[in-house]
């Protein structure tokens, strides 16, 4: 049975998708308030299983526990950018689900689709052997970076904040000049010391990546009932979906920093993270795991209040 379900998963998560998307396209109100999750899971299983029949390894066959920590980092992770927003507000959700605990689940199963969707797509790209002959010349030394991309991300966080009309798009890429110096000094998974080895091509494989679900994002909200609009500055005229076109260009830096963000986490584990080969790293003592849980629940629920009171301009009738 389980060799069934390994060799099939990805079709039936096509087909799934496909279905809702007919659905969606048929005028289903469920599926138009629930068509994000309808959308990326789907997406996400189907990719994932590509992957696997292109390598034998897979995120979801074979790491399993490793995807299954990316759901709640990716809903943590995105939350950061969600807080950056109460600040920028340069984008709003409507038609959103008006029982508080449905919609609050929905956020979270939502958010959490953020890093398994970069990341899936990533690997499938790796699998596929794009960018596979990039070369570049070694940096010599990534250790003289470091003062200056500390400042740049400092400036980064600190700019936006304090002058969101000008400086919002500033957050996507803040953390990856930030924490990048912190993961190579660490000897952590870096894409500094990729460079020094004398390729960057994971730091392409990100970049594409991030167009990509970049693209989905918004095609797919384009259609949805409860969905996202944006509200930027100087560049809101021309849209592509609901996105201005020139909001396209944040997509592939955020991908680079969700990557970058996630190597840092990894520092508390020992060097595990979700890619392949990666070290085993070391479990988590009972008290570091509480301490966890009750971080994403405090600032998970926060979050969640804070996005329904300023970031959401409507709800569905009861």
């Amino acid at each position: 049975m389980a060799r069934i379900i390994i060799k099939y998963y990805g079709l039936l998560a096509l087909f799934f998708l496909l279905f809702f998307e007919g659905l969606l396209f048929k005028g289903s109100p469920f599926i138009g308030r629930w068509f994000y999750l309808f959308a990326w899971w789907p997406y996400i299983f189907f990719v994932d299983w590509l992957v696997h029949r292109k390598t034998g390894n897979s995120l979801i066959i074979n790491r399993t526990k490793e995807f299954l920590w990316l759901i709640p980092w990716s809903t943590f992770l995105w939350l950061i950018f969600e807080w950056f927003n109460l600040y920028l507000k340069n984008w709003h959700y409507i038609n959103i689900i008006p029982s508080l605990p449905l919609r609050w689940l929905g956020y979270f199963l939502s958010f959490g689709t953020v890093l398994p969707g970069l990341f899936e797509t990533y690997e499938l790209l790796w699998a596929y052997g794009v960018f596979s002959q990039e070369h570049t010349k070694p940096l010599s030394s990534a250790q003289r970076l470091y003062p200056w991309l500390t400042l740049l991300g400092i400036l980064s966080l600190l700019l936006p904040v304090t002058y969101p009309r000008y400086f919002f798009p500033l957050v996507w890429g803040s953390f990856v000049f930030l924490l990048e110096p912190i993961n190579h000094a660490l000897r952590g998974p870096s894409l500094l010391r990729e460079w020094e080895g004398g390729s960057r091509r994971k730091f392409y494989l990100l970049l594409t990546s991030g167009l990509i679900c970049g693209f989905l994002w918004e095609f797919w909200n384009f259609w949805a009932t409860s969905k996202w609009i944006y509200t930027v500055p100087f560049v809101g005229q021309i849209k592509l979906f609901e996105m201005p076109i020139l909001g396209f260009l944040g997509f592939p830096p955020f991908a680079v920093e969700c990557y970058v963000m996630v190597s840092f986490l990894a520092f508390f584990r020992g060097g595990k993270t979700w890619e392949r080969g990666s070290p085993k790293g070391r479990p988590l003592g009972p008290w570091a795991l509480l301490l966890i849980i009750l971080l994403h629940l405090s600032f998970d629920l926060f979050m969640f209040h804070q996005i329904d009171t300023h970031t959401v301009w409507s709800f569905l009738p009861q």
